[in-house]
């Protein structure tokens, strides 16, 4: 199933309700900063090649273009969804952009996150083997070895791939490795599958011949962008600098499609058809980017997978994460014209 960056995704119809949480308690102040000073001397912010959006407010220079000398604007790249949840969870990343899943497994174990936005609806995972492994549907994943990096939506992708086709995920032998080590265990023969992320799935596909046995878009979680709840009390005038950057960038994706393409080749050092299967193909990027029951249907269905594999601890706790993950205000307000 292809997705187009051109093609209009159906806007999702938002109703915040209880979804946002202490949104209405803990209401965050106006985004303009206080007597033109910023709430904070430093701005502590990732990038990924999974998260096209970031790559080009990084490479635009937006955010440091307005906040001046007065705020240093670190940028740590975060290479797995796992990874954007340990730097929010450590205190290291003000703002990290990990999947929807693993947004909602990390705010069930306790990391104290709240989705601010949402950046693109990607095909971005799916079951993937070589020619001739004889493994043709995930019914075939019995006994077998898959690559996939726990904790990101690959893992999770896998996970309801694995309950849909009735494979109790005892019954696969699932190996704990970073998404461009599992591509690489494929390639060479350590594992029989992998549960990939683009845009190293889609390389692998170009150059290794690695061939996609099973997709399915809806499995595929959205893109957030998360802050930690003392940024987003303490700090609401960066996140919503933050938000307005992700707006302004979308439009520019949008605009630029082409130069964006040429973006994620550049970082992720990817073939220019690799970045354009990725972007061009298999990414939504125009939709609402106010987080809410779009997402929420699809968490839903995560959830109670991620309880029966013990990933959180209960059904209730799942239930208390869905109820308090979004924070809807500054995506609400989003102005890109405030910005750069």
């Amino acid at each position: 199933m292809k997705r187009s960056i051109l093609a209009a995704a159906a806007a999702a119809t938002v109703a915040v309700l209880a979804l946002s949480g202490c949104a209405g308690e803990n209401a965050a102040p106006e985004s303009e900063a206080a007597g033109g000073e910023w709430s904070a001397s430093t701005l502590n912010i990732d990038f990924a090649t999974y998260n096209p959006l970031s790559l080009i407010i990084k490479q635009q220079g937006w955010l440091e273009k307005t906040l001046g000398d007065d705020v240093t604007v670190n940028w740590t790249q975060s290479l797995g969804s796992n990874k954007a949840n340990e730097g929010l969870r450590a205190g290291a990343l003000d703002v990290g952009t990990p999947a929807g899943s693993a947004s909602l497994l990390a705010r069930a174990n306790g990391s104290p996150i709240k989705a601010i936005d949402i950046y693109t609806q990607p095909e971005w995972s799916a079951l993937a083997t070589l020619p001739g492994s004889g493994i043709d549907s995930v019914d075939d994943l019995r006994g077998k070895t898959v690559a996939v990096t726990v904790g990101t939506d690959p893992y999770f992708f896998l996970l309801q791939a694995l309950d849909e086709a009735g494979v109790d995920p005892s019954e696969v032998d699932i190996q704990n490795l970073q998404h461009a080590d599992g591509g690489a265990a494929l390639i060479n023969g350590t594992v029989d599958a992998w549960s990939g992320l683009d845009p190293m799935m889609a390389a692998h596909e170009i150059n290794d011949g690695i061939e996609l046995f099973y997709r399915n878009v809806d499995f595929n979680t959205y893109g957030f962008v998360n802050a930690t709840e003392d940024f987003i009390s303490n700090h609401a005038d960066l996140a919503q600098l933050v938000v307005d950057a992700y707006e302004k960038a979308r439009a520019w994706a949008l605009e630029h499609p082409e130069e964006t393409s040429a973006l994620l080749a550049e970082v992720a050092a990817i073939d220019p058809a690799v970045a354009d299967k990725v972007l061009l193909e298999r990414t939504t990027i125009d939709l609402d980017p106010v987080p809410g029951d779009a997402q929420l249907k699809v968490l839903k269905v995560v959830a109670p997978i991620q309880v029966a594999n013990g990933d959180i601890a209960s059904q209730d706790a799942a239930d208390e994460a869905l109820s308090t993950l979004f924070f809807p205000d500054f995506a609400k307000k989003a102005d890109p014209s405030r910005v750069g």
